[in-house]
């Protein structure tokens, strides 16, 4: 065959490799769902379409059994919705599902699959394990549920598997720590992920976009303070003093400045020194707006592989957007005595505070991805016979560069609170700005909690009431 020929038929292997492997190299973009299905279910949730947002949610879960994908994080919307929809006992169904799922994933043994989809493709082919802060609002939601049933033991199991959450979250982080240095160590382009980690131009860029990523601490790692709050306010409420005092006071010293709380805890050590029991008591807790998505930023990065021989080479990368708050407090008033509710946790800060001490390990698993792609593209380029494999590489390259936006989107902005002696009538009167007065007849009981949730202040609030 004649030069010209051969050079033909090349052009047309080149053409028909391109036509064969496209279709393949588009439906890796199918990893990106998550992105677009968290905003389809998101704006549903703003239009206050909570029915419809659940059957979404419902749809997208696949195996509760052996779960994996994204069944975690969908269950959990399942939970709050139900939460809201005024149905605890499915709640706390979907939230057990939950918690079921978090041991699955703390205890298989496929991680090591995990590792290779994530560096082949993205950190959003591995399923989704939830958080530390997750686990710690699953059992608080559940430990709400059951108050509201009027189960206290169970309330009580459920409180005390939350703090161990929390008590225990540093050593699952210093494992996952571990984890990561040992694939670092074991990967082929170590060497290459450590220095594009130790890049001046990366640090400059990240130190841009995320200004507050290495500076940024408001509460201990890992510690929700409204777990431990409503934990404490619990305890008070059964007459548990000794245990309600010590989770009060560690409340106190994790958010400084909030009157409400160290009213509670003067109240309850006052019983333990004294005798004798709490006055009856009612208590507001406002769950205020929503809490933080996650968007995806992109940052070209010249890696160490990277020559004119690599088409691209890119990083993207999960930033935190906070959302809005429904209205700035609550104004509660009993009798003749009116107070304003205090945050006694900004779940934005407790979010944040783990996304920061997780983010070396996205930023590293972000590199070894691009490390190994390029690799790739460098190797098929350096081959005159491989041009075509070598733009399907840069193609699949670009399509499969994405950052993982999964996260439990139905947490409030904050939580607040606010407490008042039992009034004479019964009657608690809970408003704000741009609210409308709402009378709560409370009812015979000893202490009370007035629950409150409100997404944004062009939705009703949803209010119950747990007694004591």
């Amino acid at each position: 065959m004649s030069p010209e020929g051969r050079m033909a038929v090349a052009r047309i292997a080149r053409i028909s490799l391109i036509l064969c492997l496209a279709p393949a190299v588009l439906l890796t973009n199918g990893c990106n769902a998550p992105k677009k299905h968290l905003t389809q279910f998101n704006q549903m949730v703003s239009a206050g379409n909570f029915a419809d947002a659940r059957c979404f949610a419902e749809r997208k879960i696949k195996q509760r059994q052996n779960p994996g994908g994204n069944d975690l994080l969908w269950t959990l919307q399942v939970g709050s919705l139900n939460r809201i929809g005024g149905n605890p006992t499915a709640s706390t169904q979907a939230f057990d599902a939950c918690e079921a799922m978090l041991k699955h994933f703390n205890s298989e043994n496929s991680a090591i699959g995990h590792t290779i989809g994530a560096i082949a493709v993205n950190d959003n082919v591995v399923p989704y394990t939830g958080q530390i802060y997750d686990g710690v609002m699953v059992n608080t939601y559940k430990a709400l549920n059951f108050m509201y049933e009027g189960n206290f033991e169970l309330a009580r199991v459920e409180f005390n598997r939350a703090l161990d959450r929390q008590r225990r979250a540093k050593e699952v982080f210093q494992k996952e720590i571990q984890k990561l240095k040992d694939e670092v160590s074991a990967n082929n382009n170590s060497d290459m992920v450590q220095k594009s980690l130790d890049n001046p131009d990366l640090k400059s860029s990240l130190a841009q976009t995320y200004p507050s990523l290495y500076n940024f601490s408001v509460y201990p790692d890992f510690v929700n303070p409204f777990a431990t709050y409503i934990a404490g306010v619990f305890f008070a409420a059964i007459g548990d003093y000794n245990k309600s005092v010590d989770l009060l006071k560690e409340s106190a010293g994790m958010v400084e400045g909030n009157l409400t709380i160290l009213d509670d805890f003067a109240a309850v050590e006052k019983v333990l020194n004294t005798g004798g029991q709490l006055p009856s008591t009612v208590w507001v807790i406002f769950e205020n707006g929503l809490g933080p998505v996650k968007e995806e930023i992109r940052i070209d990065l010249p890696l160490f592989i990277a020559t004119d021989d690599v088409r691209y080479v890119g990083l993207a990368l999960p930033k935190l957007v906070d959302r809005w708050e429904a209205t700035p407090y609550l104004d509660v008033t009993a009798g003749d005595v009116g107070v304003r509710s205090q945050i006694v946790a900004d779940m934005d800060a407790v979010v944040r505070t783990e996304f920061n001490k997780d983010f070396q390990g996205i930023l590293t698993r972000a590199i070894i991805s691009a490390s190994a792609k390029a690799v790739g593209q460098y190797a098929l380029e350096k081959n005159d016979d491989n041009d075509g494999a070598a733009i399907i590489m840069a193609l699949y390259s670009f399509l499969t560069t994405a950052a993982d936006v999964r996260i439990w989107t139905m947490l409030p902005k904050n939580i607040q609170v606010a407490r008042v002696a039992m009034p004479a009538d019964r009657v608690v009167t809970v408003g704000g700005p741009g609210l409308t007065p709402t009378a709560l007849n409370i009812g015979d009981c000893k202490h009370a909690i007035v629950y409150v949730r409100m997404i944004h202040g062009g939705l009703e609030p949803q209010i119950d009431l747990i007694t004591f």
